[in-house]
């Protein structure tokens, strides 16, 4: 598994705040623009052609409006929809740049989150890592992704039922629903990195091989990436709890303290799999090591048995020409039986001390 990085960023430097430049990989192949007109006994939604379409149900009565972009590299789409919900063009540039920290504006008349999304892809065994942006106004929310799917598809699916809560309250309620699937999805994710990393033990105290360390520590900078994507998190929840503005309703806040400790949770666990991956590595280490002390105690005892075998070879290689066992008949095979019992009987020491 690996996760993917960050594309290469544009330059912005000398341009004016608020200059609408998409900073960072181009994710999705097209735009799409979707809008969720509703109400408790209504319910629209369709695919828009054209920014303006959305005009018609922006101010409509008793109407909660969402609309949800994918893909970002179209800078005149976000300008238009900035310009008819009157958004802020230091927001629209958050917005446009993809390499932002999770944070939380209150704008007075619109909150503005950005948070990252993680999705798994199981077939190539990697994490993809996408930005959010969520912007809660008086009845309608605007959220910004990098490409087509995500983790709301459950929330459209609720949407649906009339007796749902999404229906009953307000845009408030549906931005919470957006950032708790997201926290929610993060679990996920872990289950399965979790999964991965009980391989890699296994793996670790069975055989481990070069190829190990290598895995550990792509998993070690994984769970970097992972948790500068949701250490902010909690701050971006605390900040949404202690907002003092209309848009977030008291009903609503006591789901926040949902995510919140949900998000704890989430940081925890990451940091759990930091230390487990940092252990292994010590482990991997001291596999390698004892597994070096057993290769050199084997070649020692093997050395050291040669060692009187190769002073009786060499006393014999003297040649002196008076050396009664060099004209001896049984001479030969005598020696080579002394030399197979000396080493046997090494051996069989070795053994009883379990040097071996």
């Amino acid at each position: 598994m690996r996760l993917t990085k960050l594309g290469k960023k544009q330059s912005k430097a000398g341009l004016a705040p608020g200059t609408l430049v998409h900073v960072g990989e181009k994710k999705a192949e097209r735009i799409v623009i979707r809008l969720w007109a509703y109400n408790s006994e209504e319910l629209i939604e369709k695919e828009l052609q054209t920014v303006e379409e959305c005009l018609a149900f922006k101010d409509k009565p008793g109407m909660n409006l969402w609309v949800n972009v994918d893909g970002l590299d179209r800078i005149e789409v976000i300008e238009k929809l900035g310009s008819y919900f009157k958004i802020h063009p230091l927001t629209l540039e958050d917005v446009l740049n993809t390499g932002q920290r999770p944070k939380m504006e209150d704008y007075s008349s619109y909150i503005y989150t950005v948070l990252k999304m993680i999705l798994l892809d199981k077939e190539r065994e990697e994490i993809m890592l996408d930005q959010v942006s969520i912007i809660v106004g008086p009845n309608y929310i605007l959220s910004f992704q990098e490409r087509e799917g995500d983790v709301f598809d459950p929330l459209r699916e609720r949407l649906k039922n009339p007796a749902s809560r999404l229906r009953k309250n307000g845009v408030d309620h549906l931005a919470y629903s957006l950032i708790d699937a997201i926290v929610d999805n993060y679990f996920l994710i872990l289950e399965y990195v979790g999964e991965e990393i009980e391989d890699l033990e296994e793996e670790l105290i069975v055989d481990p091989k070069p190829e190990t360390l290598k895995a550990i520590q792509k998993y070690k900078r994984e769970m970097i990436i992972l948790r500068k994507s949701v250490w902010p998190l909690r701050e971006l929840i605390s900040n949404l709890q202690r907002a003092e503005s209309g848009l977030i309703k008291e009903t609503t806040q006591i789901y926040l303290r949902d995510i919140y400790d949900h998000t704890i949770q989430v940081i925890d666990s990451i940091e759990t799999f930091r230390d487990i991956l940092s252990s292994m590595v010590d482990v991997y280490l001291s596999s390698i090591s004892n597994r070096m002390n057993d290769i050199m105690k084997v070649l020692t005892i093997i050395a050291t048995i040669f060692i009187p075998l190769t002073f009786i070879a060499g006393v014999y290689g003297m040649n002196f020409d008076y050396m009664p066992e060099l004209r001896w008949y049984w001479g030969y095979p005598a020696i080579m039986l002394f030399m197979a019992l000396l080493g046997i009987i090494m051996f069989l020491y070795f053994k009883k001390r379990r040097w071996v």
